[in-house]
């Protein structure tokens, strides 16, 4: 998601412990009230088998500078899990996937871990290039998932915790092949 689109004034949709929309509130509202909302998160890999992750933007008001997942951001309201995993991987890498390209993984309910957020999980497969979004991302790598799974062992802190759950939670799902 662009800076602009990122600001602290985006409308986002409020959801209960179902994820059913009762209220639209102020993204920076959202955040700080610990209110439940939206998000997606994409794992991109390579036909090489290779996860792309991507160092957070300093700039960033929420784990400035932090690895984290491929792609992510806010559901705006009234948009799909689906059509916001799209908009994200073309905001911030480029990438102009059809819908059939995405496959939902699973979905993380609200937690604290999560910043409240129910997270809806992709992968898709591309190779590049890439175009990183340079108000998004200050860096980015492919990794082998055993290169990841070492990492998130050690409980890294230059991960975000909300990779470090999805992480494991995908490991859980296909624990030797990535």
């Amino acid at each position: 998601m662009t800076q602009s689109h990122a600001s602290h004034s985006e409308w986002l949709e409020v959801v209960d412990g179902d994820d059913r929309v009762v209220d639209r509130r102020r993204r920076a509202d959202i955040h700080r009230l610990g209110l439940r909302h939206r998000a997606t998160h994409v794992l991109l890999f390579n036909r090489q088998g290779l996860v792309f992750l991507q160092r957070r933007s300093r700039q960033k008001d929420i784990n400035p500078g932090l690895w984290d997942t491929s792609a992510a951001g806010h559901v705006d309201p009234g948009e799909s899990y689906d059509d916001c995993a799209r908009r994200e991987l073309s905001e911030e890498l480029g990438i102009h996937c059809a819908p059939d390209a995405l496959e939902l993984l699973f979905k993380l309910p609200a937690s604290e871990t999560t910043g409240w957020e129910f997270i809806h999980v992709y992968r898709t497969v591309h190779d590049g290039p890439l175009q990183l979004n340079a108000e998004e991302i200050d860096d980015g790598m492919w990794l082998p998932p055993e290169a990841i799974d070492r990492w998130e062992d050690q409980d890294d802190r230059h991960l975000s915790a909300t990779f470090r759950s999805l992480w494991a939670c995908f490991r859980a799902l296909s624990p030797v092949a990535g």
